[in-house]
């Protein structure tokens, strides 16, 4: 199978570090400067250091030549979300399937992926997301982990499976992008929320009753927004926010520790060096939560924090003294 994968951040590298064993696999690097220096070097000393590249991937910084190189195979796009749109209305049109890797809302429109593929490429079908529980070193490395592909279409999502499922990677399929979209999204807010409880260090009390609440909210969105309840459950609900809220590797959980030392956002985010997807997305979350009448209290309180109203501990304070209601 050909296989291209279009933006050479951490995760992009990662999974195309994967494949490269199994399959033709080209990583297409926006700036040249960096592909250059991943071609001569083999590695990806900006987001991936010390991580060899296998002599198999190819490096690409020619967009046309990497996307003519998937054929009738399977593009993966490795941008943010805030370059979901442009990647999709650069692809030409192509019978190869496309799956993003980017978790998140659109900003400004407050957008999922699969309605930003619905304007970008009107009438495309094998079009879908890829995603679950997954820190980009580990499996770079190899090591255990498990993803879903979710599209409306099932050929894509067996193309997805025939495409990375081995012996490190597991794969499953789902016909439910809305739920999985809004739990890759919404986990990177609750971790914020549980990275702000430990560097506060409330307990592991307080970071199980964050992480199942958290749970709650995201499961009462993705509902309302078309979601099924079950998705949530799985590996991109359940097994993606365990892991964002507790793993040493996350991002969005460092931003929520630092936040809780009462370092100011803008330095916390220059120091991380990273995207870290939900300081962004938290607003734009809690904006669709209200148009579409959702309570999502912990998000209200980890945008608020993030916009510097309201202090970490006064948070947990406001959190803390809401009425008693029925679990569910």
């Amino acid at each position: 199978m050909n296989l291209t994968v279009l933006g050479a951040g951490a995760w992009g590298t990662a999974l195309a570090v994967n494949t490269a064993a199994r399959h033709d696999t080209r990583l297409w690097a926006r700036d040249a400067q960096q592909g250059q220096q991943m071609q001569a070097l083999r590695e990806n000393r900006r987001y991936l250091p010390g991580v060899a590249l296998p002599e198999a991937l190819q490096i690409d910084t020619d967009f046309d030549q990497a996307v003519a190189h998937a054929r009738e195979s399977l593009i993966v796009i490795a941008t943010p979300m805030a370059g979901l749109h442009e990647m999709l209305q650069r692809l030409p049109d192509t019978s190869a399937g496309v799956l993003w890797l980017c978790k998140g809302f659109q900003e400004g429109t407050g957008l999922l992926g699969h309605e930003v593929a619905r304007i970008a490429k009107p009438g495309a079908t094998n079009v879908g997301v890829l995603s679950g529980p997954s820190f980009a070193l580990e499996v770079a490395r190899g090591q255990p982990a498990a993803l879903v592909a979710a599209s409306a279409d099932e050929a894509l999502c067996q193309l997805a499976v025939e495409a990375f499922h081995s012996d490190s990677l597991r794969i499953y399929a789902s016909s439910d992008p809305v739920g999985v979209e809004v739990g890759g999204a919404v986990k990177n807010v609750m971790a914020i929320a549980t990275g702000i409880a430990d560097g506060m260090q409330l307990g592991l009390n307080a970071r199980a009753a964050l992480i199942t609440r958290g749970l709650a909210e995201m499961t009462r969105l993705g509902v309302t927004l078309g979601a099924r309840a079950e998705t949530f459950m799985g590996l991109s609900g359940l097994g993606d926010l365990v892991l964002t809220a507790t793993g040493d590797l996350s991002r969005n959980r460092k931003v929520g520790l630092l936040l809780a030392q009462g370092l100011p956002l803008e330095q916390i985010l220059q120091e991380l060096g990273h995207v870290a997807e939900g300081v962004a997305c938290a607003a734009v979350v809690l904006r669709r939560a209200q148009q579409s009448g959702v309570d999502m209290p912990i998000t209200e309180a980890v945008v608020r924090v993030l916009d510097g109203r309201i202090s970490p501990a006064r948070a947990i304070q406001e959190l803390m003294s809401r009425d008693a209601r029925r679990e569910s």
